[in-house]
């Protein structure tokens, strides 16, 4: 018999994370373009139709093929409320010996820095830890990026390293800080550099 599994939703204290939905569109539209200057430091190049309706759609769709096949988890971050604050995924998922992900993220300018994405990202690790038995989340960003340094410090990431030229940020080959969170960690506070 086949059962269809209900899609993801995960709550904590003030957010609700889930797949994004076509009803977001306007919302997401909205909270990308407000927060563009914001983002634009930290992000690979907008395609010409990022903002776009049929883009949106696209995207949806991919959410919806890469959280049931078990390759990705693309979550919106929503507070309680239902107002949109930004998006993590959990993506590049591998099962077998590796049985880890890598996440990334990104939160609207007006709700940086209030711990929206630490609760989310939190959340979103206690899940893969829990729910998909993996092992391994990682997660890498520029090194001049103290916000996001600080946010995966907080959640319980480490610091493992440098990775040259890792990935293209605003038009240009970047390197990025490595860092990870393992479910049977015991290496203690490592050094930031």
């Amino acid at each position: 018999m086949f059962l269809r599994r209900r899609p993801v939703r995960l709550e904590s204290e003030r957010i609700v994370l889930r797949l994004p939905a076509h009803s977001d569109f306007s919302a997401w539209t909205a909270l990308r373009q407000e927060s563009r200057d914001f983002l634009t430091p930290w992000e690979p190049v907008w395609a010409a139709d990022h903002l776009t309706r049929k883009s949106f759609t696209n995207r949806v769709y991919w959410a919806q093929r890469a959280s049931r096949g078990g390759t990705s988890l693309p979550l919106f971050v929503l507070r309680r409320d239902g107002l949109l604050l930004g998006a993590i995924t959990l993506d590049n998922i591998r099962r077998g010996p590796a049985q880890m992900g890598t996440i990334g993220y990104w939160i609207g300018q007006p709700f940086a820095r209030q711990g929206y994405m630490r609760e989310a990202i939190k959340a979103l690790v206690h899940h893969a830890f829990t729910e998909l038995d993996l092992s391994r989340i990682e997660a890498a960003c520029l090194p001049e990026n103290a916000a996001s340094r600080g946010v995966l410090e907080q959640a319980g990431f480490k610091y493992e390293g440098v990775a040259q030229s890792y990935l293209q940020i605003n038009g240009r080959w970047r390197n990025h800080v490595l860092y990870a969170n393992l479910r049977s960690d015991r290496r203690g506070r490592t050094e930031v550099r």
